[in-house]
């Protein structure tokens, strides 16, 4: 039962990780870009939902949808603003802008009076519930997290595969200059891909925050999503999902069975031994060059 119990929170744990992953591999995907923001759009979109909630007294439901749609309208923007004008450039002044666009979201929900140095609690209808399956002890906000990440899968895999969308998406992620010359706005579906990131990141933050509390270093789970998108593949949706469900398995089985602090570092040894073993991560695939 205990061994349920810790893949129950591994999975829900994973899920997270997984949804950040996916903002990871969509944005790489689409630019080549490594977008190490991810954590900071998730602390965002949960700012956003407490905001509506706290300050504008919206119904949860309502407020997750505005806070979802305001960070999407949020990546498309940032996208034009600040990403399109240094594309071109050495991929490490890229990932050095994403970095600091990381630290000025933070510094900025900081310098927020009484609510960006405070911890809040986000006051969904479903905190505290818990579900008793005979000896199982299932957490409502776990089963939550597992249920609506399952749906937004499914989700993105129909708007991917049958929507004109999702396979110019496809397409300009394959080759830009080929999906430009047969009349694919190229420039416009990466800014649509960094507004799909952020919303994806919204919903995961929106997700999380229940369980960890609403704060301005909320963030700093992306990196524990990086090695995520890392063991299931840089350039695979399904594989960030899958990738985040071992991490966060691994994660709840150390820090339960192994000593303090193998918790913290057991998703680096994941990466490390899935570097020497399949590179390429567990759905990559295997890139040849002529020379």
């Amino acid at each position: 039962m205990q061994v349920l119990q810790l893949l129950l929170s591994g999975i829900a744990q994973g899920c997270i990780y997984g949804l950040i992953a996916l903002g990871f591999v969509l944005i790489y995907k689409a630019t080549e870009t490594v977008s190490f923001a991810q954590g900071e759009l998730m602390m965002l979109g949960a700012f956003c939902a407490f905001a509506g909630m706290s300050l504008l007294g919206l119904p949860f439901w309502l407020a997750a949808l505005l806070a979802v749609a305001a960070m999407a309208a949020f990546g498309v923007l940032l996208e034009l603003v600040v990403i399109r004008p240094i594309l071109g450039q050495p991929q490490f002044s890229i990932v050095m802008l994403t970095i600091g666009i990381g630290y000025v979201a933070r510094g900025l929900i900081t310098m927020i009076p009484a609510i960006g140095t405070e911890t809040h609690t986000l006051p969904v209808p479903y905190k505290d519930q818990i579900w008793k399956l005979g000896e199982l002890v299932v957490n409502v906000e776990q089963m939550a997290i597992i249920l609506s990440t399952a749906v937004l899968c499914g989700l993105l895999f129909a708007m991917f595969r049958y929507s004109k969308l999702g396979i110019a998406m496809q397409a300009s992620s394959q080759n830009q200059l080929a999906a430009y010359y047969m009349g694919i706005p190229v420039k416009r579906l990466n800014g649509l891909v960094w507004g799909l990131a952020a919303a994806v990141a919204a919903i995961a933050g929106m997700l999380l925050a229940p369980i960890t509390f609403v704060h301005a270093n909320m963030g700093f789970i992306g990196l524990k999503a990086f090695p995520a998108a890392v063991v299931g593949g840089f350039g695979s949706l399904p594989g960030a999902i899958v990738g985040g469900l071992v991490i966060g398995i691994v994660e709840s089985f150390a820090g339960f069975y192994l000593p303090d602090g193998f918790k913290d570092t057991a998703p680096y040894i994941v990466v490390l031994v899935m570097l020497m073993v399949k590179p390429n991560g567990l759905f990559g695939e295997k890139l040849r060059k002529k020379v």
